[in-house]
């Protein structure tokens, strides 16, 4: 039997797919190169917004009709598993917490396939590290659907990192739903899990995931120690979500807007060519004019290397769902003003890095060419087609709001 894993949103949950994939070759399952040639598809699915969830209710209807064996796994599977039962009666429908029964599953519904084959995933791989988080955010359906923080170990988590080293592997991708929660529950936290993974030779990548500020502040020292190992992205993704602290404690935030300049500043100051990315929600319930206008005023000071707005999406099963809502038109037009100051922000400090030459890896291939990685995680679009895993030189030229676009100096394997 052929399969094909279909994994939508967070680097978690393409994580997670990749996990379930080899599973299923450890069972004899054959993968197919697409959707199309395969005879089962597992749907990992996301529900983080409204327009998602619609888009996998249509992606099962598209497969159904197709005749597909579908799996159902992700988010969905455990936050609204009966809009699923009620399209797939008889479907498998396995949410992230029954994941270490996934495989015993496959093989009682459809029996070992032939022989085990291993699933090269290339020279990226993606290591979630716990399921969860600490937070209790009024807008969020991912703490519905994965619940309070569960680390996993570091044995368990050590032996599949040395096994995406031996595989050669150059960029992984530490992952979680915060990040920098690690090990809170098990007497451990995220810096002690770096070392080790540290401890291990080679030429490669670590990229660390999402992390709430509030989880941040506890590890900020050490994490910016290991930052002058440059195995490490100097590069942290922390959501600050608003610039209003009163929006902030309706969104159920542990920490002010000022708390977040205070770790800012500290990151800068310890490691100056650190890269910061932020996420903002516009037209949260309750959100003002002022408040908003605290939010763009945070774009312009923050100078952040990237910031993502998303317009507040109503998840059922949230607090923030009963709250009064504000007009989509009203949300619209907020989200058009963040994203205009935004473009024009990140435009003005990429512009600084035009004529500098950076060691970058070869992590994707663009429509233009192939996208390399600083080492402060910085996208930079080369025209040339260049072997993924590949570390080069690359010079900046011209800049764009959201990458950089560059020639290439000279080549290191």
């Amino acid at each position: 039997m052929r399969y094909y894993v279909e994994s939508y949103g967070c680097t978690m949950n393409r994580g997670e797919g990749r996990e379930l994939a080899e599973d299923l070759a450890s069972l004899g399952f054959e993968e197919a190169s697409s959707v199309d040639d395969a005879d089962m598809v597992v749907l990992n699915t996301c529900t983080v917004v409204e327009t998602t969830e619609k888009h996998m209710l249509s992606r099962i209807a598209d497969l159904r009709s197709k005749g597909k064996e579908i799996v159902v796994t992700g988010c969905m599977a455990k936050a609204q598993p009966n809009r699923i039962e009620i399209r797939l009666p008889d479907a498998p429908i396995i949410p992230p917490e029954d994941y270490g029964t996934f495989k015993e599953r496959m093989q009682g519904r459809y029996g070992i396939q032939g022989c085990a084959t291993s699933v090269d995933f290339g020279s990226e791989a993606i290591l979630p590290i716990a399921q969860g988080c600490l937070g209790n955010c009024s807008y969020c359906i991912t703490k519905v659907a994965r619940g309070d923080l569960r680390s996993y170990s570091p044995d368990r988590l050590l032996h599949r990192y040395d096994s995406f080293l031996e595989h050669g592997t150059r960029e992984i991708l530490v992952t979680a739903q915060d990040t920098a929660a690690y090990g809170q529950d098990i007497g451990t936290t995220l810096p002690e899990l770096l070392r080790s993974m540290l401890s291990r030779e080679g030429d490669y990548r670590l990229r660390i995931g999402m992390a709430d500020p509030q989880s941040v502040f506890r590890v900020q020292e050490d994490l910016c120690e290991l930052m002058d190992d440059e195995r490490i992205y100097r590069f942290l993704h922390i959501p600050v979500q608003s610039g209003s602290d009163d929006i902030l404690r309706r969104m159920r935030r542990k920490y002010t807007v000022e708390k977040f300049f205070e770790l800012v500043d500290y990151l800068r100051a310890a490691v100056p060519d650190i890269s910061i990315a932020t996420d903002l929600i516009c037209g949260f319930p309750g959100e003002s004019d002022e408040d908003h206008a605290k939010s763009v005023d945070l774009v312009k000071t923050l100078r952040g290397d990237t910031v993502n707005i998303t317009r507040f999406s109503s998840r059922p099963g949230t607090d923030a769902a009963k709250m009064e809502q504000i007009h989509g038109r009203i949300s619209a037009e907020r989200s058009a003003e963040l994203t205009m100051v935004k473009n024009s922000t990140e435009l003005d400090v990429n512009n600084a890095l035009v004529d500098r030459t950076f060691r970058a890896l070869a992590t994707e291939k663009g429509k233009e060419g192939t996208i390399l990685r600083t080492n402060s995680y910085r996208p930079v679009v080369v025209r040339d087609d260049i072997p993924l895993g590949t570390f080069m030189d690359v010079t900046v030229t011209e800049a764009r709001p959201t990458y950089l676009l560059g020639t290439i100096k000279n080549t290191r394997n």
